[in-house]
């Protein structure tokens, strides 16, 4: 298989852009640390599957009612740990709010 000089260029530069973006995207969640709360991680759309034994249809319902607050980064969806922690006190079991406070290390908002 020949590929020429033109194509082969056009084919780089597509791909250094993705290289650039992706970067973009590993500098913005490395420093989220510094912007979120000591206490404060983020959690994504298969940490909240998992906890909730739901399926991210269901996660899509909770966002589009408003109901669980969420923000994306390059297109991938982020929820920060206290509003998932008052999602939990509002609509589940105790029991999960205990086994979300185990598993993600947070410590009860005062």
């Amino acid at each position: 298989m020949y590929i020429d000089n033109d194509d082969f260029s056009v084919w780089m530069q597509k791909l250094y852009a993705k290289l650039e973006e992706l970067c973009k995207d590993v500098r913005v969640l490395r420093n989220a640390d510094k912007v979120l709360p000591e206490d404060d991680n983020l959690l994504d759309n298969q940490d909240l599957c998992l906890l909730f034994k739901v399926s991210i249809k269901t996660l899509q319902r909770y966002r589009a009612i408003g109901a669980l607050p969420y923000f994306t980064i390059s297109g991938k969806v982020y929820y920060k740990a206290s509003d998932v922690r008052e999602f939990i006190k509002e609509r589940f079991s105790v029991t999960t709010l205990r086994q979300f406070e185990k598993e993600h290390c947070t410590k009860k908002k005062k």
